[in-house]
């Protein structure tokens, strides 16, 4: 901002420490996949010397993608941890994965940080840029996080900062363009013959220089007279924008007698900036290359630092977390103080193969040292307060913290309030979790994740792995909120429920290769149900002699059907003792325990009423299993005199969509079978469509949304009911399952 070069000198791979809440900057870097945040990572840590050389993620030689998976993949899975030193400061870059499955990772790294750099690719297309980046921006927006925009790819062919940084006004603006506006505009070389450009500097606005790359080295250099005029109308109005947006009436009344911004001195107007950007109200445009070969800075990399380092909000400019008693009740919050009780959130958990679980945790207030004894909470509940796993506590002593880089762990002493640090072996920690006090135990207030709606049923490939997958299973949940485990009672298969494609891939790959687990995926099964679709009378016969106590037990029934949702109603008619009163419930049993195994496809029976009318019993012979077996056999033989209807859930679900994909969602929902029941306009241009799909019809609805609206489209979904499956739909059930249809 002040274009002075803060120079940094400390060895390749040092960790800065933090001794007080005002010397830390927790920045979050998000964007687009492929935007380049891991490449700007790398170059941030260049430029403040905290690695030698720039490492290149096919070379596995960065300092953020220390994942297996991620080398594989050559793209970002999980949220990763950069600190670096700048201009007496410690800076926490986080490193968020951009693909829209991995929001889990995205969502922890927006409860971390502080501020947001927003890292958009010129050589994207602009819809790519606002389809997945508005909504976290949106986010940012609610809570006022202050935040950057870092366009990125600028040396490709047919690119533009001058469009990119227009579509980035427009998606981000909204009724205030001036609110985003370049802070410095880029210095081009000359162009070759493929179109491609390169780019050789910056100019900054407010000191009217330009700041050249060209030989390696920053050099500082006057614009050329042609420029001027160019520059001093942008320098104008980006004065403007800053002036207004800080809301400084006195600066403004300067600005508008003086005629223009030259009588104002560069300290006021950088301070003005500052202020503005910390307000979350002004949102700059930098550009940035990463560091060409053989130099040792990035190309605007200076420049992010001192953005962050001068305009970027400290620690204890954050508003606190909401905070409770394990038990409910509402507690104030303590304010970000090293002296203050204890206060830390685990926003990430992993495993190594040598430290074990290793958790991410911010230190919102009090110190954290090792060796001390905190109380562990969690909640087990999501932003809506729905229970997704069990609720713990306990107290637990701290073992050894360190601070991260690339695949290294360097053991810090303490860490202050405001700063990140990991904690190896935290008990049985699990991302969310809150660390209080010992003896004064409190809670974080969940941060809200999206409702996984992907399905995959898995199974143990041999036999060795059926012990080891359910351990597998739970240490996956437990790191990431994002993913759901159901142990199906009906269908009898164990779900995983992901965001999305890439989501279940890295799941499974996790599964294989950190816990040593080989999964087998299979098709997931909807639970249906049956029901009666007419009046059935059965009689149960089982009558055996072969010697000894013999088996007799006779019963007649009657089974109607009944509304929705009844469930099973069993009925005692007997008269004149034909069926001994002990024996009637035996009865009761025995329908019971047939309907819960089904009769024409293997789904559960419901809303039925079974009338027991007469039936014969033994002196000798009778015995509670003999009318329970009888019971079975009656329900089986009315089901065979009459017609058996299968029942498929229905969903109500909700669609989000910008308005010009609104006809092609309800297209597509009606191809589904599903009813549109009615449409609800959102004042930023979008539509919630709100439909009752079969469940059957669903299954891989988040990827066909997906790819139908390019990436913008947000669904949920509730159980609403059950209803008849159409008759074809039916048959083709029962002939998968190798089931007639008796009856039918």
């Amino acid at each position: 901002m002040g274009e002075k070069t803060h120079a940094h000198p400390g060895a390749a791979g040092g960790v800065p420490a933090a001794g007080h809440p005002s010397d830390v900057r927790n920045v979050v870097l998000v964007g687009h996949s492929g935007s380049g945040k891991t490449t700007l990572v790398e170059a941030l840590a260049l430029t403040a010397g905290a690695v030698n050389r720039a490492g290149r993620v096919e070379d596995g030689a960065t300092v953020s993608d220390q994942d297996e998976i991620e080398r594989r993949r050559r793209r970002s899975v999980h949220l990763s941890l950069v600190p670096v030193a700048w201009d007496g400061r410690k800076v926490n870059l986080l490193d968020a994965p951009g693909y829209a499955d991995f929001v889990g990772e995205l969502r922890a790294g927006l409860r971390a940080a502080d501020a947001a750099l927003f890292v958009v690719s010129a050589a994207q297309e602009a819809e790519s840029v606002a389809a997945t980046t508005r909504a976290v921006w949106e986010e940012c927006a609610l809570v006022g996080m202050p935040r950057a925009i870092v366009v990125t790819h600028l040396d490709t062919a047919r690119t533009s900062f001058e469009e990119m940084t227009r579509i980035c006004a427009e998606t981000f603006g909204g009724d205030d363009p001036d609110a985003v506006l370049p802070l410095y505009l880029p210095v081009l070389g000359p162009e070759s013959a493929d179109g491609h450009a390169p780019l050789t500097g910056l100019t900054g606005l407010l000191t009217q220089r330009i700041l050249d790359y060209s030989s390696g080295e920053r050099a500082e250099l006057p614009p050329a007279p042609e420029q001027e005029e160019a520059l001093t109308q942008a320098r104008d109005r980006l004065i403007e924008g800053i002036i207004a947006e800080s809301e400084d009436e006195s600066l403004m009344e300067r600005y508008l007698d003086g005629g223009g911004g030259g009588d104002i001195d560069m300290a006021t107007l950088i301070a003005d900036l500052e202020r503005a950007v910390a307000r979350g109200t002004f949102f700059p445009v930098l550009a940035a290359a990463p560091a060409a070969e053989g130099a040792r800075q990035g190309i605007g990399t200076v420049e992010l630092l001192e953005l962050i380092t001068r305009g970027f909000p400290t620690p204890l400019e954050r508003i606190p977390p909401v905070v409770t008693t394990p038990s409910g009740e509402p507690e104030d919050a303590p304010v970000c103080d090293p002296e203050g009780p204890l206060l830390a959130e685990v926003v990430k958990t992993s495993s190594d193969p040598y430290a074990g679980r290793v958790s991410l945790v911010r230190v919102f207030s009090g110190t954290l040292r090792p060796d001390d004894t905190v109380h562990l909470c969690g909640h087990g509940l999501d932003a809506a307060g729905q229970a997704t796993r069990p609720c713990h506590e306990a107290e637990i002593r701290v073992t050894a913290l360190s601070s991260p880089f690339g695949r290294q762990q360097h053991p810090v002493d303490r860490c202050v309030a405001g700063d990140l640090v990991c904690v190896a072996r935290l008990g049985e920690a699990e991302t969310g979790d809150t660390l209080s006090a010992s003896g004064a135990p409190v809670l974080i207030e969940p941060w809200s994740t999206p409702d996984p709606l992907l399905p995959t049923a898995v199974r143990a490939h041999g036999k060795a792995d059926e012990d080891k997958l359910s351990h597998g299973l739970a240490r996956l949940v437990a790191e990431d909120p994002t993913l759901r485990l159901e142990q199906n009672p009906d269908t009898h298969q164990v779900v995983l429920w992901c965001l999305g494609e890439a989501h279940q891939e890295v799941a499974l790959e996790r599964l294989r290769s950190r816990y040593g687990v080989q999964v087998d995926a299979e098709p997931h099964r909807v639970a249906l149900r049956e029901t009666f679709g007419g009046r059935g009378a059965g009689r149960g016969r089982h009558v055996k002699q072969s010697g000894g106590h013999g088996q007799f037990a006779i019963c007649e029934i009657e089974v109607e059907p009944l509304p929705a949702g009844s469930g099973i109603e069993f009925v005692d008619k007997v008269v004149g003792g034909s069926v001994p009163r002990q024996f009637i419930g035996s009865v009761e049993k025995g329908v019971r325990a047939q309907a819960a195994r089904g009769l024409s496809a293997g789904h559960p029976l419901v809303d039925v009423r079974v009338t027991l009318l007469d039936g014969r019993a033994h002196s000798v012979d009778s015995s509670d299993a003999a009318f329970q077996t009888a019971g079975a056999l009656a329900l089986r033989e009315a089901a065979a005199d009459a017609r058996i209807q299968l029942l498929e859930p229905v969903c109500e679900v909700t669609v989000l969509v910008p308005d010009d994909y609104v006809g092609p969602v309800m297209s597509d929902l009606s191809g589904r079978r599903g009813r549109v029941v009615g449409t609800e306009q959102s004042p930023d241009g979008r539509t919630l469509v709100r439909a009752e799909v079969p469940e059957t019809e669903i299954g891989r609805y988040p990827l066909d949304l997906r790819s139908l609206t390019h990436g913008t489209g947000r669904f949920g979904r509730t159980h609403a009911r059950f209803e008849a499956m159409p008759p074809q739909l039916a048959d083709r059930v029962r002939a998968e399952r190798g089931a007639g249809s008796p009856g039918a």
